[in-house]
């Protein structure tokens, strides 16, 4: 076994360091910062415990990942598949901050930034009070607009109306 079991030695030491470097540039390229995933949507790691909620605004979310980093903090990360734009969409941050406002609810620590992380750049967003009291007039707008009989179509974008789930219900649809 003497020559035979050392190169096996080898190669599973080899394979294991290839594994490792794999999985190190996978995770660089996910946009997913150091720490330990404490939650995960996609299911690549584990399964999910459910969605976020937070009660007081009526919020409710799945972030794709939260990280858990070794000073305590928690990083919401949003993974987008399209690329980046040249700054990140309005939409995108503020489902950003969300985001941020459920892991303050549901963890009792406030991040102080999330990631978007597009298919060819990620995005460092703060968590700012500005930021938050954005989210929290949106979340006030939406609810107002929920008891409204009729609400009026927010945008100009065709692409946007044309992937719309209820587009052939609306009567303001461009597509």
């Amino acid at each position: 076994m003497g020559t035979t079991g050392l190169l096996l030695g080898i190669v599973l030491f080899l394979l294991t360091i290839g594994a490792w470097l794999w999985s190190r540039d996978r995770r660089e390229k996910s946009g997913v910062p150091e720490g330990e995933v404490i939650y995960a949507d996609t299911g690549a790691w584990f399964p999910t415990s459910g969605p976020l909620y937070a009660p007081a605004y009526k919020l409710v979310g799945k972030p794709d990942y939260l990280v858990e980093q070794a000073d305590g903090s928690i990083v919401p990360v949003e993974v987008k598949s399209g690329r980046a734009p040249k700054e990140p969409h309005e939409g995108h941050v503020l489902q950003l901050a969300a985001y941020c406002l459920l892991v303050a609810e549901n963890y009792q620590v406030r991040p102080a930034y999330g990631i978007i992380q597009y298919a060819d750049r990620a995005y460092a967003v703060d968590f700012s009070a500005d930021l938050e009291e954005d989210l929290l007039d949106l979340l006030a707008e939406m609810h107002e607009d929920s008891f409204a009989a009729e609400v009026d179509r927010d945008h100009n974008d065709w692409a946007r109306c044309h992937r719309c789930g209820v587009r052939s219900y609306c009567d303001q649809r461009l597509a």
